[in-house]
């Protein structure tokens, strides 16, 4: 969703979506019902991925790295299938995407109040406005892929600021 007739017809469609939080696809999709915020259904799903992070953050760098990659990897399929069920392409309730990339960008990052702040803030900075290559990605990949690939970029573009940053 890229141009504003687009992202207009979503938020329209967003009241007309029987939305079924008992399917576990739609439910994950949803970021467990955080993506039916009414307002900013993509920071809402952020915010969603800071206590999956608390309770992360003590893993061990490889089961972090592989936990992710399974949240993406099967991100494509959640998102799509729920994207399917739903009739709109990229639904802005579509929250999943947002999980990840913010659990990417705090990848190897320590908890602290200031990082967590940070880290969300970046990610929804590169989430929102899209700089190039996530916005070419966001207007050229379709489907789950589609869905997941430009949150991945955000969340890889925040994790390298987070990395700047923290590594001072």
């Amino acid at each position: 969703m890229t141009n504003p007739e687009t992202k207009k017809e979503a938020v329209e469609a967003n009241h007309r979506v029987n939305f079924n939080l008992y399917d576990p696809i739609q439910f994950l999709a949803l970021g467990f019902g955080s993506g039916l915020s009414p307002k900013a259904p993509g920071t809402f799903g952020t915010l969603i991925a800071i206590p999956l992070f608390y309770f992360m953050a003590e893993l061990s760098v490889n089961v972090y790295a592989f936990i992710v990659f399974l949240m993406a990897v099967s991100g494509v399929y959640i998102c799509g299938k729920a994207a399917k069920d739903m009739g709109v392409h990229d639904h802005p309730a579509i929250v999943w995407d947002e999980i990840v990339g913010y659990l990417i960008t705090m990848f190897m990052i320590p908890w602290t109040w200031h990082s967590v702040l940070l880290g969300f803030v970046l990610f929804r900075i590169f989430d929102i406005f899209k700089p190039w290559p996530i916005s070419y990605l966001d207007k050229n990949c379709h489907g789950g892929f589609g869905i997941m690939i430009d949150d991945i970029a955000a969340g890889f573009a925040s994790f390298l600021c987070m990395h700047l940053i923290y590594s001072v």
